[in-house]
């Protein structure tokens, strides 16, 4: 398993005892997700219930572990007032900012597929946020049984030299046999499945949590709208291996669509760093701050050179680091 880099992350001060309304009683919960400025929190007792943040600005991600007490206006509603230090975060990002979407987690699951063709730069992005995060990364590629297998196979070969983790299935066509496969990955963690739509991920979510479908239409009839339920994160325990009830140590979080990972937390020093295939090769260049882009005696241009590194990475090394010389946001 390869070794990962962590940034710390800042959590919120823990509250003071006279912030708390009157007889307000203090409790421990799981953010299982995320609609604006509602959450749903998960009790021990595996109640869920519609929390907002004290503030005027929701800070809680999917993954969170707060503390809560109920509302004085609603008695099935709560206020969340410290959320517990992170393990670790992920990022979006839009064309206006980065914002955290996930904490907490052991592992992401790359879910893509050989058709539709997969984006290396999204790959790329998504494996970075992890080598930042200090999390487990696992490609899958779904859909062998088509015939742009040997094409999706090699692309992905890169991937695999560099120590990444890649499992090829069929989806569809292996049933439990692919489940088989990939529950003992999951198992005892907390996953993000990320893909592309179309990629099989779907499938995926609704094999692993048979459930997930009854708890979307749950948090749709609280919220009293569908429309929040389509683009957010939102964590699912996974089935028992014989059919058996979820025993909430492994969960799935399911993430709509392929999250464009925001990297603006990283800088472009950092970069080769958590690019494995670039790395190994920055240690042989003649200046210890080389850019690894035109100085004389870089061994990474060598590498590209000899064939160690491909074209395509080299290049979005490059489109990578020139994003992150831009203003820092």
């Amino acid at each position: 398993m390869r070794s990962h880099q962590r940034l710390s992350t800042q959590s919120p001060a823990k509250p003071k005892r006279h912030d708390l309304p009157d007889g307000a009683e203090l409790h421990t919960g799981l953010v299982v997700s995320t609609h604006g400025r509602h959450c749903f929190v998960e009790t021990p007792e595996g109640r869920r219930l519609i929390c907002h943040p004290r503030g005027k600005k929701s800070e809680v991600v999917v993954g969170d572990r707060v503390t809560w007490h109920l509302t004085q206006e609603k008695a099935d509603e709560g206020v969340i007032v410290h959320i517990e230090e992170r393990r670790n975060l992920l990022y979006r990002q839009d064309e206006w900012r980065s914002k955290s979407f996930a904490a907490n987690l052991d592992l992401l699951l790359i879910w893509i597929a050989v058709e539709p063709v997969f984006s290396e730069a999204q790959l790329t992005r998504a494996l970075i946020a992890t080598e930042v995060a200090g999390i487990a990364a696992c490609i899958v590629l779904n859909k062998t049984d088509l015939p742009g297998t040997e094409v999706a196979r090699q692309r992905l070969q890169p991937y695999r030299a560099m120590g990444y983790e890649v499992i090829e299935l069929s989806l569809t066509h292996q049933g439990d046999a692919a489940k088989d496969i990939i529950l003992p990955k999951l198992r005892g963690r907390a996953s993000l499945v990320l893909g592309p739509s179309g990629a099989g991920k779907s499938t995926l979510i609704n094999t692993l949590a048979p459930h997930a479908r009854a708890e979307v239409g749950e948090i749709s009839q609280a919220l009293n709208s569908g429309k929040h339920t389509t683009t957010h994160s939102t964590w699912y325990w996974v089935e028992g291996e014989t059919g058996a009830p979820a025993d909430h140590r492994t969960a799935v979080i399911d993430s709509p669509g392929f999250q464009e990972f925001g990297l603006h937390h990283v800088t472009p020093v950092q970069l080769p760093h958590l690019m494995p295939d670039i790395a190994r090769h920055a240690t042989e260049c003649r200046f210890s701050n080389c850019t690894h882009r035109q100085e004389p005696g870089c061994g990474v241009q060598a590498a590209v050179k000899q064939g160690l590194i491909s074209p395509m990475r080299i290049s979005l090394y490059t489109a990578l680091f020139d994003e992150l010389s831009q203003t820092r946001w």
